[in-house]
């Protein structure tokens, strides 16, 4: 048995070189950081991507029920139900507070439109809002070509007002530097009260960008994050306008 298994890893490894789309490093409480710089992915246009679904069980999703009495239903494929109301109600949304190297503060998400810019600063940019957890989920850049530029960014997730806490949903960010591994943080934690996340930081550290997961759940929202990492923006009560679609 261990000649095959030596024989399986061998061909694994040669499959799995450094292609992002095969190839991902996965941030835990015990493995935390990962070196951008050392990764030589510290250049180009940096992807961090939200993605979310809704647990079956909190979708209303049928129930089988005995086979006993109902001998051919395990036959029977399940209904998916793709756009349930419940769906429909969860809107987490990805953003990230940034500092730049000249002393300048600020955020950018969906709430209050703050998406950004990626040639000038802050050199991080949101794609859109998405409010329905489509496959794509949402996407902020970061253009790492400005890296000299950029001191520390936090990248962090909200459960928008009136939807339900983390723990109904499988939520992953996910980092797609421009060259090598992608790096995936899963927000699995159970905490059904919390309505915020800091996710992950990216540091410029002596010229070298480091990404430290954090993933730390507080029960208040962006002020509460501010207050845990020394932010000292000042926040507003934000809404948003209504979907269109």
């Amino acid at each position: 048995m261990g000649i095959w298994q030596d024989l399986w890893r061998g061909r694994s490894a040669d499959f799995d070189s450094g292609s992002a789309a095969t190839n991902s490093i996965e941030l835990t409480k015990r493995n935390h950081t990962v070196s951008l710089t050392k990764q030589g992915a510290a250049t180009g246009n940096l992807r961090i991507n939200l993605s979310w679904r809704m647990r079956t069980s909190d979708i209303g999703g049928p129930q089988r029920g005995s086979l006993l009495r109902h001998p051919f239903r395990t036959f029977k494929p399940e209904v998916v139900q793709a756009h349930t109301q419940s769906m429909v109600n969860v809107d987490l949304d990805l953003g990230v507070m940034y500092e730049l190297k000249d002393g300048s503060k600020g955020v950018v998400q969906p709430l209050g439109s703050f998406f950004g810019e990626l040639n000038g600063p802050p050199y991080v940019k949101l794609s859109g809002d998405d409010r329905f957890g489509s496959a794509s989920g949402e996407t902020i850049y970061v253009n790492l070509d400005h890296r000299e530029d950029i001191q520390r960014l936090l990248v962090f997730v909200y459960i928008y007002d009136q939807t339900p806490a983390f723990d109904r949903t499988h939520a992953i960010v996910t980092l797609f530097p421009s060259n090598g591994p992608r790096v995936e943080i899963s927000l699995d934690e159970r905490h059904p009260q919390a309505r915020s996340c800091a996710v992950v930081m990216i540091e410029n550290v002596k010229g070298e960008l480091i990404v430290r997961r954090e993933v730390r759940f507080v029960y208040g929202f962006q002020a509460e994050l501010d207050r845990l990492y020394g932010w000292g923006l000042q926040w507003g009560r934000g809404y948003k306008s209504k979907a269109g679609r």
